[in-house]
């Protein structure tokens, strides 16, 4: 009731209330000092009545002229402090003036006290009321407590109007920049994202606004999720709203929304999970820092485990992510167990399966940076096929109820070393699913993830945020496109209902021109494309040509036709494979290859077991034709006698 009224009051009004506050605090504080020198100057008593009107007179002018009573209370910063400092010190000279008008001599202790009394005193009334009032915005439905994601210009602007707002409290800053951890920004105290959870139970926080404007479309739709999670209303400014200057961010606040991108429907609402699956079990998750990992990660704890492993290569993304994961967990009572290591690490991950009682597996660590594998061959070779051998066996060994392996479309028809490590990795656990012992082999492909890592969307944000050009491979350039949490949902969902050795996919549609998504995302910021029917557009896209096992067109499956799920958008593919001694023959060769360090001989191990790898590196198109060349040799058939 108290704040209702208080809400009612105008402005002008609300600013007389303080005006009547600085006013009345004169004589309080001439009391105090009256009391504290008693003993030296027992006359004070006598003047203080005789003066204090003229103090207090004076005390409403320097108010008013210094703006102090315009000064919400929510904006009482450094400013504001300065202002009051140098009240306080018109205060002590004109109390100094009377005295000496009164007795014909300055006793400066007096006036001295007065004046310090007095400015300690306004500091800590201000600071009261505005705790008071936080207390009372604390329990009401009229008014929103908020906080601002992006401490930069655009959120300082944000911050600036939604202060202004009667019906707005807001509470700080949380962004991910480490040096901004601590400060304060217009007068409101920067904290990590992992502080979201401490900071709505000690605010009651309703509302968090993403004003980040180089945020990207994916990194949107996991904050929202996660502050969605907390029982937090997330909204966030239009890309191109902190380009105008003559209008208010504030107005321009919108609810996040994800797969906006993609050119169809967000799938992620209708890819129902199954929580049951992993209630109460031992989750492990390999790569848990990298992009879908850690999205995998938040959608686990979700479902409630009583323990989830991160098994993570990166120090600083292991640090990261267990420091995160450990806040979201913390209501479900779920344990997290960071634990810094490589998946191919055979004693490390025998001695995890031992000591933890794994349930469930969630193998999502590789390299997958195509030109950057294409060129370390060796590395990408035995950290995505051995890595997924080491895992998948001692999984098996340790009775793992279910493994779920991560692979990508670039593991069907390959034309690059990376997709190609996929695919094996693939044919390692279709092995492995053929005589499965108690584990559940299943594999799912994903399509390119928005946001993650590596992806073109954080390097056309770049692009855009220099002023360009985008740059594409190629104009006809088409990819399958899904969000993180699309890909991390259709993890769980394959991992609960497989039956083994099965390659799921999510029906996504039609595959998107790449131009198209370039030219979304510059319009997105408020930006026209430059080209020959707009010449005097902002922003360019060019060409530069394939990169090095890069193809025009990806796909889902190598044979045609597919199974359908209990899933409507989940696809369910059989892929043909290898038997047990070809597998087998596959992975020694493999192996001697890499420790002879031989590409040529790992190309043709690879051209061996994926017949249709097609190599799109100039390097590997040389090599591929001796393969081709000794395949003859071997298909051909021999000259019989006579002939």
């Amino acid at each position: 009731m108290l704040l209702k009224r208080f809400m009612g009051l105008t402005r002008k009004q609300k600013d007389l209330f303080l005006l009547a506050v600085d006013v009345a605090l004169v004589p309080i504080v001439g009391l105090m000092s009256a009391l504290l020198l008693l003993e030296y100057n027992r006359t004070i008593f006598e003047l203080g009545p005789r003066y204090l009107p003229i103090l207090m007179i004076v005390a409403g002018g320097l108010s008013m002229m210094l703006g102090l009573h315009r000064v919400q209370l929510k904006h009482f910063d450094a400013e504001a402090i300065t202002r009051a400092l140098i009240m306080s010190i018109g205060l002590t000279m004109m109390s100094g003036l009377l005295e000496v008008v009164s007795s014909q001599r300055l006793r400066p202790i007096a006036p001295t006290l007065f004046g310090m009394l007095y400015f300690l005193s306004y500091i800590v009334l201000r600071r009261g009321m505005l705790q008071l009032l936080t207390m009372l915005y604390r329990r009401s439905r009229i008014v929103s407590r908020v906080i601002i994601y992006g401490a930069g210009f655009s959120g300082i602007k944000l911050s600036r109007e939604m202060m202004d707002r009667p019906d707005v409290m807001v509470y700080g800053f949380i962004d991910d920049s480490p040096a901004l951890r601590g400060s304060h920004v217009n007068g409101l105290t920067v904290y990590p994202v992992f502080k979201a959870e401490e900071l709505r139970v000690l605010y009651n926080i309703n509302r968090v606004i993403l004003a980040d404007p180089d945020l990207p479309a994916d990194r949107k739709t996991a904050l929202s999720r996660q502050f969605e999670a907390l029982g937090i209303t997330t909204e966030t400014l239009p890309a191109f709203a902190q380009l105008i200057d003559d209008s208010t961010l504030a107005s321009r606040l919108e609810p996040v929304k994800s797969g906006q991108l993609l050119g169809r429907d967000d799938l992620f609402e209708t890819l129902s999970s199954s929580y049951i699956a992993y209630a109460g079990s031992t989750v492990l998750v390999s790569g848990a820092g990298g992009s879908i990992g850690l999205e995998l990660c938040r959608q686990v704890i979700a479902c409630r485990p009583a323990q989830l492993i991160l098994l993570e290569l990166s120090e600083l993304a292991l640090y990261a992510a267990n420091q995160e994961l450990r806040l979201l967990a913390e209501p479900f009572g779920t344990r997290i167990v960071p634990v810094l290591g490589s998946a191919a690490d055979p004693v490390l991950v025998a001695s995890l399966f031992a000591q933890n009682g794994v349930d469930a597996v969630m193998h999502a660590a590789a390299y997958k940076h195509v030109p950057l594998v294409e060129e370390n061959m060796r590395a990408g070779l035995q950290n995505n096929v051995f890595s997924t051998q080491v895992l998948a066996r001692a999984a098996r060994e340790a009775g793992v109820a279910r493994f779920v392996l991560v692979s990508s479309d670039k593991a069907v028809r390959p034309g690059s070393v990376m997709g190609a490590s996929k695919r094996l990795s693939e044919l390692v656990v279709q092995d492995l699913a053929d005589r499965p012992e108690g584990t559940i082999f299943s594999i799912v492909r994903f399509g390119n993830v928005l946001g993650s890592s590596g992806s073109v969307v954080p390097l056309f944000e770049e692009q855009i945020l220099r002023g360009g050009p985008v740059t594409l491979t190629d104009l006809r350039v088409t990819r399958y496109f899904m969000t993180i949490q699309e890909a991390a949902r259709l993890v769980l969902l394959a991992g609960s209902f497989a039956d083994g050795g099965e390659v799921y996919v999510l029906d996504m549609g039609k595959p998107m021109l790449i131009r198209d998504l370039a030219r979304r995302m510059i319009e997105g910021r408020g930006f026209q494309v430059r080209d020959r029917a707009n010449p005097d557009g902002d922003i360019e896209i060019v060409t530069t040509g394939l990169r090095p096992g890069e193809k025009l067109y990806e796909e889902l499956m190598v044979r045609k036709g597919a199974g359908s799920t209990s899933h409507p958008k989940i696809i369910r593919v059989r892929e043909d494979r290898l038997s047990e001694l070809q597998t087998a023959a596959m992975l020694r060769d493999l192996r001697d290859a890499i420790e002879r360090n031989d590409p040529a001989e790992m190309l043709a191990t690879l051209a061996r077991a994926i017949p249709e790898y097609m190599p799109q590196s100039h390097a590997a198109e040389s090599l591929q034709m001796s393969v081709v060349q000794e395949r003859s040799a071997v298909n051909r058939p021999a000259n019989r006698p006579g002939e």
